[in-house]
């Protein structure tokens, strides 16, 4: 992001109002924008080049030229390190990464073999999403990040498992109900165990804490700007970091619910038309087509529910850091995605 690039003078942190949710709706569609993908090496140095022109002076306002440069920047370069996110693990590329993953994990009949597949390719995903967006000011070893994805797998598993075997049990239930539940495994699989991906890839943060900054806010949740010098961390904290993985674990089950929900729902209504019937060929292509939709909808919904860059009382985190800036005073911090 643009806060990762040299100079004294911040960017307005957006065009829209972060304040509001349809305002971080706004901004995560830039961020997620998979335009953005196809900007090359050159690109990105001409954005990064006009982005600090403006953080050090030399330009004196925003411009569409600067604005289409921070979106370029923003969903390109982690705000901690300053690097490039891998490509398939940016916001950008989230629709794309997980369309054909999404698709395997929802596909009717799936067998146990293709159940255990799909969801251990789900969640290297994840573990690969969630490591690099995570807060970098708190690293993660190498062990510890290996013991996280064999957990978060197995929990994935074990639901989508158990769930497919004990459906079937249900005798009470009619047949379409049935269908209807065995469709919805994958998402209580992925939901489940994308909250516990989240808690699991970046618990070493709740452990040691991560930088929290002064803000130079009204309030909370309103658009940070920050004074043209340098602001130094107050130090790390354990209780932002719960805040943080809370709410990214959240963003995740809401930005799972629709995609893995409304699609099979849709698509177990329309294998009952006679048109349907006739064509299996069109099942896969349709359910593609359903998935793509809801998740180009879904994503930037989810990732505004909450601010990427926090901002709250001091109070509510640790005393030590309420003694610097005052118990009413506004603190900040990178909730990562």
């Amino acid at each position: 992001m643009s806060a990762s690039l040299p100079g004294k003078r911040e960017l307005p942190a957006s065009q829209y109002n972060l304040g509001t949710y349809w305002g971080r709706v706004r901004q995560s569609a830039e961020i997620a924008d998979p335009r953005t993908l196809f900007v090359s090496d050159a690109g990105l140095e001409h954005a990064k080049s006009l982005v600090s022109s403006y953080k050090q002076g030399h330009v004196q306002t925003m411009t569409p030229d600067l604005w289409k440069a921070k979106k370029i920047v923003d969903s390109t370069l982690h705000p901690d390190t300053g690097k490039p996110v891998l490509l398939p693990f940016r916001m950008s590329c989230f629709v794309i990464s997980n369309l054909i993953v999404t698709a395997g994990m929802l596909m009717p009949g799936l067998s146990t073999r293709g159940t255990l597949v799909w969801q251990i390719m789900n969640q290297s995903l994840n573990v690969g999403i969630n490591n690099a967006n995570a807060n970098k000011s708190t690293s993660l070893s190498t062990s510890t990040l290996v013991q996280s994805y064999f957990l978060a797998v197995s929990a994935s598993c074990s639901v989508a498992l158990g769930l497919n075997s004990l459906v079937p049990r249900l005798k009470r239930l009619s047949p379409t109900t049935r269908t209807i539940l065995t469709r919805l495994v994958p998402f209580a699989a992925v939901a489940s165990a994308g909250a516990l991906n989240v808690f699991l890839m970046r618990g070493e943060e709740i452990r040691r804490g991560i930088d929290v900054f002064p803000s130079l806010s009204s309030a909370p949740g309103a658009p940070v700007e920050k004074e043209e010098k340098e602001v130094e961390s107050l130090g790390k904290s354990k209780k932002a970091a719960t805040i943080a993985l809370t709410e990214t674990a959240l963003s995740r089950v809401l930005n799972a619910t629709p995609i893995m929900v409304l699609p099979p729902l849709v698509l177990v209504r329309l294998q009952r038309t006679e048109w349907l019937k006739r064509r299996p060929k069109m099942v896969l292509p349709i359910n593609l087509g359903l998935i793509l939709t809801t998740s180009i909808f879904a994503l930037p919904l989810a990732l505004g529910a909450f601010p990427q860059r926090q901002a709250i009382k001091a109070r509510s985190l640790e005393r030590e850091i309420a003694e610097k800036v005052g118990a009413e005073g506004i603190v900040e911090f990178n909730r990562g995605i």
